[in-house]
């Protein structure tokens, strides 16, 4: 299963993720690259793999991107081999993009799950931007501007969760993740089997 999870930057997506990552078993995260710098304490290969934008053009070129976008001043892209790799292993796989990677997903995966996270209020986003301390006044402009946009497209998706608690959110997002694994649709080779023993 392809799970997507979306939000304007400082929605609470990542820690969202990092919290899930480590209760729900079987489940894998896909590193995106990015053309931005790295933040304070971001490590490359885990948070994500940081590259040129020579670099990100030439696998763009190549096709090496399930989905890429421009996001505030940069480009992010998910990597098609890591995702196929980590699916093809038997895996979940988790993808922390924005809204137009999430409509990308969505036009070429279709069955993909996807889960939009809804800061409580556009004031409380703006203070965690603020409190993060990595974006200077431009880009914090220029991000309140963009989740403006972005939280637009909420309906768009599968799933909303309003992320005013972070351990109640994560559970929901956990939720999601086991109920999406319990369709019919997702365990039919299974069940198969199963029934093949009542016969």
């Amino acid at each position: 299963m392809l799970l997507v999870v979306s939000s304007p930057s400082g929605g609470g997506k990542g820690t969202l993720i990092r919290r899930v990552l480590k209760t729900v078993p079987d489940l894998g995260y896909s590193v995106s690259y990015t053309t931005r710098e790295p933040r304070e304490g971001e490590i490359n290969g885990r948070d994500y793999f940081f590259v040129s934008l020579d670099v990100f053009k030439a696998m763009e070129s190549e096709g090496e991107f399930l989905e890429w976008a421009p996001v505030h001043g940069h480009f992010y892209g998910t990597s098609c081999s890591q995702v196929e790799r980590d699916l093809s292993e038997g895996r979940d796989i988790i993808l922390e993009i924005d809204v137009q990677g999430a409509e990308s997903v969505r036009s070429i995966a279709p069955s993909s799950v996807t889960v939009f996270i809804l800061p409580p209020s556009f004031e409380v986003l703006r203070e965690r931007l603020i409190a993060r301390g990595t974006e200077d006044l431009e880009d914090l402009a220029l991000r309140l501007r963009n989740a403006r946009a972005e939280v637009e497209h909420y309906s768009e998706f599968s799933y909303v969760i309003i992320n005013d608690d972070a351990d109640r959110a994560a559970a929901q997002l956990a939720s999601i993740i086991y109920a999406e694994r319990a369709r019919r649709e997702r365990q039919e080779r299974a069940a198969i089997g199963v029934l093949a023993t009542f016969s």
